[in-house]
């Protein structure tokens, strides 16, 4: 397994082609606004070395034997699964914001049942190939970035509709040796701090869509591919003097767009070749596996729970009973977000390939929640922090000369805690809930792994109504033959 260290050396020696703020980055282990989200990632390494997480943060190969990140894991059992849960706590709490590691992981599972179900119906060889695949992943330690969602065009139109076809990603040459693509891929959490790039379907298809149902895997630097760096607020916050205003003054996260400007990929890189039929599964099952991921929104969540009953005691309300009930809502709600990726991953099963797989409605359902109550716990935290918390001056005017003798005397709280503490606390505050990590905790949780409709079908899909209506004639005393 690689140390943290050896994960940031690896990341220089990859050459990829990366935009920010419409210039070439040249240097991105280094740059001040992509190294808070190498510093996420780094936590995922890092944790894996300590002692007393190896129970949660490591695993056994089921191809090898040997000891290897969870992250890029095969889940065996329903421990597993728990544990993949216990993990996405611990690191969400360690590093308050996403460390980006789990859509990599997420789309491994996914193709191990996948690739073996299309090879069970049409006597392909792609099982085979993703199985040398992931042992190369698993040996190196490598972060897998799962590309899934295309730029869609108009959502009206099926791909092969599109008056662009390059909405979605799609083959446009097919040689001896391999294929060629061209498309994109949105919203590609931490891409570039990958070290492979695992393209995926974005919806179910139809035979008229078979050129768009693909699925490969590529060094995240192969020719032909290029990311544009997306914006966050506060994001340039980072390029200043201090580190009080950014929040969180080590971790952060990322997005990118993802060109694939008629890139190649070898044979042994398809687990998908125009098998459209399997396409909507594939999506299904990494899906589920996702949203079952966001108890990371768990983790973050107790961070900023914690920040919060900070704030309240620095400005001396924490026995106001209005306040400590807000914080027991927020414990509440958090905690909720906790039972129902625990549920999930309990109720999994064993499918035909090996792989152990969540429970698909719960994992929806806890996925519903996850877009509902960050939110709600987002509002009790800047209810409780106070205006001040977007209103304060910058690091700068509490450290000038002139005027940092009067925000130290006014902004502070009880006569105990330093202006300074009280400050930081309230942008760490800020960051998760407005700012960078704003990203991660709120829009992600609302549109991450498909949006909240999204769920509601699959709740809708997935629930035995008719048993339910059964269970409940039977107890009214009706036993009418309804056919």
């Amino acid at each position: 397994m690689k140390t943290p260290a050896e994960y940031i050396e690896s990341l220089r020696k990859l050459k990829l082609n990366v935009y920010m703020f419409g210039r070439k980055v040249e240097n991105l282990v280094d740059d001040p606004i992509i190294r808070p989200s190498m510093n996420a990632v780094a936590a995922t390494y890092s944790m894996a070395m300590k002692p007393e997480y190896q129970d949660i943060m490591t695993a056994t190969s089921h191809i090898t034997g040997k000891k290897i990140n969870r992250f890029t894991h095969i889940h065996q059992s329903n421990d597993d699964l728990v544990k993949k849960s216990k993990m996405g706590r611990l690191l969400g709490a360690r590093t308050g914001c996403c460390f980006q590691r789990c859509v990599g992981m997420d789309a491994l599972n996914a193709l191990s049942m996948t690739t073996y179900d299309i090879d069970q119906k049409h006597n392909t060889q792609y099982n085979k190939r993703f199985l040398k695949y992931l042992q190369y992943v698993q040996e190196n330690d490598l972060v897998c970035d799962g590309a899934m969602t295309d730029p869609k065009g108009d959502r009206s139109l099926p791909p092969h509709k599109q008056e662009d076809p390059d909405m979605f990603l799609r083959v446009v040459e097919e040689k001896k040796d391999g294929i060629v693509v061209r498309g994109a891929k949105a919203h590609q959490t931490g891409a570039v701090n990958s070290h492979e790039i695992i393209v995926m379907p974005t919806i179910s298809m139809r035979e008229e869509d078979r050129d768009f149902a693909l699925s490969f895997a590529l060094p995240s630097d192969t020719k032909g591919i290029t990311y544009i760096m997306g914006r966050q607020s506060c994001d340039t916050r980072k390029l200043e003097d201090g580190d009080i205003d950014r929040g969180n003054v080590v971790f952060g996260g990322h997005e990118a767009l993802v060109i694939f400007d008629d890139v190649f990929v070898p044979w042994e890189r398809v687990f998908m070749y125009r098998e459209h039929e399997f396409a909507g599964q594939l999506v299904e099952q990494f899906a589920s596996y996702h949203r079952q991921s966001y108890a990371c929104k768990v983790g973050v969540g107790d961070v900023l729970i914690g920040a919060v009953q900070t704030a309240a005691e620095y400005n001396g309300i924490q026995k106001a009973s209005h306040v400590k009930d807000k914080i027991i809502e927020m414990n509440q709600m958090n905690e909720t977000l906790y039972c129902g990726c625990i549920a999930c991953a309990s109720e999994g099963h064993r499918e035909l390939s090996g792989t152990w797989y969540v429970d698909t409605l719960l994992a929806n359902v806890h996925k519903q929640n996850v877009t509902r109550f960050p939110y709600e716990i987002a509002r009790l935290a800047q209810d409780i922090a106070g205006g001040l918390m977007v209103t304060c001056p910058s690091e700068e005017d509490l450290k000038s000369p002139e005027v940092g003798k009067w925000v130290e005397k006014y902004l502070r709280g009880t006569s105990t805690v330093p202006t300074e503490h009280r400050i930081r606390i309230l942008r760490l505050i800020e960051n998760i809930t407005l700012g960078t990590a704003a990203v991660g905790y709120l829009t992600e949780s609302m549109h991450g792994a498909g949006s909240p409709q999204a769920q509601r079908i699959m709740i809708s899909r997935l629930v035995n109504m008719k048993e339910k209506q059964d269970t409940a004639r039977r107890l009214a005393g009706i036993f009418e033959d309804r056919g």
